[in-house]
């Protein structure tokens, strides 16, 4: 997919603020002011070099869009400020760049994982400078200081919660599972990693923009449901797309519980469920995967698409029903129908 318009701006944008932070003046300002003395090729080699490189890449800017569209729910006409999707943004950032570390990935976003490019070390420090950068963006946003506070409490919330779904998503194996207990821990992995990033998305625009409680409280639930159902399509698309078939086959390696998992400990018997599982746990060993790749894929795919499409509807029209009839029901319906297009 090439990068929108509005992933370019972004980038253009992170970029600048960036060049903020480590123009000599910010830096001035870092401890006692010791830190003004520290040559800028040493600045730039500890730091804002991965940084650079990891933000200057495009992406689909799914948050920064939600956000958008949740910031006209306080009945706001002008653009959100941009520092509120570059927080978003940059969290995501953060947390994609620890993940590669965690999970061993080779690529990101169609260049190598920034871990294989600076080592470890300097990448984990840039994942990690990325998850307190956003408070510093957010200090930049004229709000009142009801509102600020609130933004913390989510921006603090959705770290949290995406580090205990990480948790378990790094620790949980399919293997470790009984059949019952897989639907459960796929959701849980789910809503706390990518809902919660999509949460603080709709809820960090509605409140923003001084959207009412119960309006941001919908906002918050909505964006949780949507980052559900499109890790719902992404899942999918490692079994269904052969240009997705590395994150099927890397999921099946690592024996990762993904909604596809969930779906079939639902619909298959004991015997069929524990035959599947049994199959990843050789897989585990290092046989082939390809052709359990295949056989999942079939089993799932007839159904998968409009199972999720369901989900996504009744989520909106959920959202929908919070609401007070507007036109922004229209431009969240269409992008929600973007959102699907690009994952089907």
């Amino acid at each position: 997919m090439k990068p929108s318009a509005l992933a370019l701006e972004k980038e253009g944008l992170f970029i600048e603020r960036l060049d903020h932070e480590f123009a000599a003046g910010s830096l001035a300002e870092l401890g006692e002011g010791a830190a003004k003395d520290i040559p800028w090729r040493l600045w730039r080699k500890a730091l804002y070099a991965p940084l650079h490189e990891f933000l200057s890449r495009p992406g689909k800017e799914f948050r920064a869009e939600l956000l958008t569209q949740c910031w006209h729910l306080g009945g706001r006409k002008d653009p959100p400020p941009p520092e509120l999707a570059l927080a978003v943004e940059a969290l995501h950032a953060g947390s994609l760049i620890i993940d590669d570390i965690e999970d061993a990935s080779l690529e990101r976003r169609g260049r190598p994982a920034l871990h294989h490019m600076t080592g470890v070390p300097a990448a984990l420090n840039a994942g990690n400078w990325l998850y307190f950068w956003p408070f510093r963006l957010f200090q930049q946003v004229e709000t009142s200081v009801e509102i600020r506070a609130a933004g913390y409490r989510l921006m603090t919330k959705c770290l949290l919660e995406c580090h205990y779904g990480q948790a378990l998503d790094l620790s949980v194996r399919l293997s470790d599972l009984e059949q019952s207990e897989v639907a459960g821990v796929v959701r849980a992995i789910t809503e706390l990693k990518t809902g919660s990033l999509m949460a603080l998305s709709a809820g960090l625009g509605a409140l923003a923009s001084g959207a009412n409680e119960n309006i941001v409280r919908a906002a918050v639930r909505f964006g949780r449901e949507l980052g559900t159902g499109l890790q719902m399509f992404d899942d999918l698309s490692g079994l269904t797309r052969e240009d997705r078939y590395a994150k099927g086959l890397e999921d099946l390696g690592h024996a990762t519980p993904t909604w596809p998992w969930a779906w079939l400990s639902t619909d298959l018997d004991e015997q069929r469920f524990a035959s599947l599982q049994a199959a990843v746990r050789e897989v585990e060993t290092g046989k082939s995967a390809c052709a359990l790749l295949k056989k999942l894929g079939a089993l799932v795919a007839p159904h998968a698409k409009r199972r999720v499409h369901a989900f996504l509807e009744h989520a909106f029209v959920r959202f929908a029903n919070a609401l007070p009839a507007g036109p922004q029901l229209g431009a969240l319906r269409l992008e929600l129908e973007r959102l699907e297009r690009s994952y089907v």
